[in-house]
């Protein structure tokens, strides 16, 4: 099979097998937000499938992801979808951390533009109290400043490979990866995004994924109250999909990190079960100002997380009470 790079991401050419027609699921799909209907898990899971594999060809595949862009996808179309996704790639073999540990994964495929992105501050807190933690993302985002970056100015690159993230997280406990090399058919999928305009289905399931062959915990964050429904029908209806627990809280500006403003309603899904761990709090005009970072740029986020990893600037509370929350429930 023949790969070109577009935008800095493979482009897989469409593969000798059969191509997947999809005229029939668009007709369901695609008759607009009220009239449209859910596929079946079988019809979900085999057109998914058929997208990661590039079978489906550039006219239809647009129809597709418009048609879910206006319609939604139910909790059943996510977990088909997500079961479709994990056959994709090959899944992460580690060991437990300290105390063994759980690894944890934290998606990171939005990156900051009106707040400084601490998404590194947490996995590194994570990584220095013994979780193996994941951050997998996107390595660049016009008009944000990413994960990706900040760790670059931290000094800690990018995976490369499938064993290079495996030999960061046994070394280090921390790796950043690039979906592209973490799930390249997802990364495919995601990067179609620079040429429609609009996010599409992939963008949900990458923040859902569970990298690890042993399945650990994940950081599952949302930024519109209709993903929260899905979200919580998905991970309450569908325990395959939970598997290894997952936490489930409103994002900031997309990320999983804590908002350092307010606190946000947490829910934890495992082993079937549901159960808040933190109520939302407002924020309240008397709180005293939480020190962040002067500028959003990625080394000044880099150089402010590196003075509170010295002790010499507090972490912001609602970041200690997550990184407290998460390794205590890794270590259960």
């Amino acid at each position: 099979m023949k790969t070109l790079v577009r935008d800095g991401c493979p482009d897989y050419s469409m593969t000798d097998s059969a191509a997947f027609p999809c005229a029939r699921f668009i007709k369901e799909i695609g008759r607009g937000p009220n009239g449209a209907r859910a596929l079946t898990r079988e019809d979900t899971y085999a057109l998914y499938e058929a997208m990661l594999d590039n079978r489906v060809s550039d006219l239809e595949l647009g129809a597709v992801l418009l048609a879910y862009r206006v319609k939604g996808e139910t909790a059943a179309e996510l977990a088909a979808m997500l079961a479709a996704a994990h056959r994709s790639f090959e899944p992460l073999h580690i060991q437990n951390g300290r105390d063994n540990a759980r690894p944890v994964s934290i998606p990171s495929y939005n990156g900051a533009r009106k707040q400084p992105n601490l998404t590194p501050l947490l996995a590194l807190l994570l990584a220095r109290e013994g979780v193996p933690v994941l951050v997998h993302g996107v390595t660049d985002d016009p008009g944000r400043v990413t994960s990706a970056a900040i760790f670059a100015e931290l000094g800690v690159e990018a995976s490369t490979s499938h064993d290079e993230i495996e030999d960061n997280l046994a070394s280090r406990r921390l790796a950043f990866a690039p979906i592209t090399v973490l799930a390249p058919k997802l990364g495919r999928l995601l990067a179609i995004r620079r040429i429609m305009g609009v996010r599409n289905s992939t963008h949900t399931l990458v923040k859902i994924l569970q990298p690890f062959a042993q399945p650990g915990l994940r950081l599952v964050n949302y930024t519109h109250p209709e993903y929260r429904e899905s979200l919580t029908g998905l991970f309450t209806e569908h325990p395959d999909a939970a598997a290894g627990g997952a936490l489930l809280a409103r994002g900031t500006e997309g990320e999983a990190v804590a908002d350092t403003r307010r606190q946000v309603q947490v829910d934890w899904f495992h082993d079937g079960h549901a159960q808040t761990l933190m109520s939302p709090e407002r924020s309240s005009p008397e709180a005293p100002a939480v020190p962040l970072p002067e500028s959003l740029d990625a080394a000044t986020t880099a150089r402010w997380i590196e003075t509170v990893l010295r002790g010499e600037a507090p972490i912001p509370a609602a970041l200690a009470r997550q990184a407290e929350l998460i390794a205590d429930i890794v270590r259960r």
